[in-house]
């Protein structure tokens, strides 16, 4: 049995196809259609999709898998295996909340830490009881980077180089780089210091575009010892809805 998994972002989609829990196919794109659709089903015939949107112009995309199978348009108020406790679950963004479906199942009854490093960096607990409170949201590495370039008069735009970043920025374009990663190393370092000293055994799980980078800079740290990196983790979160759902 095959799920279709969609997440549909402000710049990209990305498309996976999961049997059972196992994760088969992905791909990102920047346009989706039915055509494209119909090329994946025919490949993997689905008996479930699933899509989770920031942009809610989807409608044609929803009735195309309405008709060739069991469809779930993902929202705040579908139905899944953990306990919401945000204040304002409609603001939640859809991928925060994924994340933590997916933790809930990857590591069930036990607290874990979810660090989305993406445009901006998010933090989210979910805990042995799979309770979801809130977390906190940080820029990431290039908003930094764009910001210190936007709200100055002569600092250049400089591009994240993650191969070797000093201590001792030795010009402007490699102090700018010390700043900005080593500033958010010991950010994403001290936070989960935090969480580790209200919460025992705790699971670190890094996810985003820039997670193994961060998994491994923190990967001998005592702070991040029992970290992973699973780059997948919101499409994993939107698979667990299905089978919430349908099992």
């Amino acid at each position: 049995m095959f799920h279709l998994v969609i997440d549909i972002g402000n710049s990209s989609q990305k498309i996976a196809v999961f049997e059972q829990h196992n994760l088969l196919h992905t791909e990102i794109t920047t346009s989706l259609d039915s055509k494209k659709l119909a090329q994946i089903l025919a490949q993997y015939p689905c008996s479930h999709s699933i899509i989770s949107s920031v942009n809610q112009e989807v409608a044609v995309l929803e009735q195309y898998l309405a008709k060739q199978n069991t469809y779930i348009r993902f929202t705040a108020g579908t139905p899944n295996p953990i306990h919401n406790q945000y204040q304002s679950p409609e603001t939640l963004g859809l991928d925060r909340l994924a994340t933590m479906v997916a933790v809930s199942a990857l590591f069930p009854k036990q607290n874990t830490l979810v660090i989305d490093a993406g445009t901006c960096i998010t933090y989210d607990m979910l805990d042995a009881q799979a309770n979801y409170f809130g977390g906190s949201i940080s820029p990431g590495i290039q908003m930094r980077f764009r910001a210190l370039h936007e709200f100055t008069g002569r600092l250049p735009l400089v591009s994240f180089s993650p191969e070797h970043i000093d201590l001792v920025g030795i010009d402007t374009p490699t102090a700018l780089q010390s700043g900005v990663v080593n500033g958010l190393l010991a950010e994403v370092n001290s936070i989960i210091t935090q969480y580790q000293q209200k919460h025992a055994q705790l699971n670190v799980v890094f996810c985003g575009g820039d997670a193994n980078f961060f998994d491994s800079q923190l990967k001998n740290s005592i702070f991040a010892s029992n970290s992973s990196c699973i780059p997948h983790l919101v499409l994993i979160g939107l698979n667990e809805i299905i089978h919430h759902q349908h099992e």
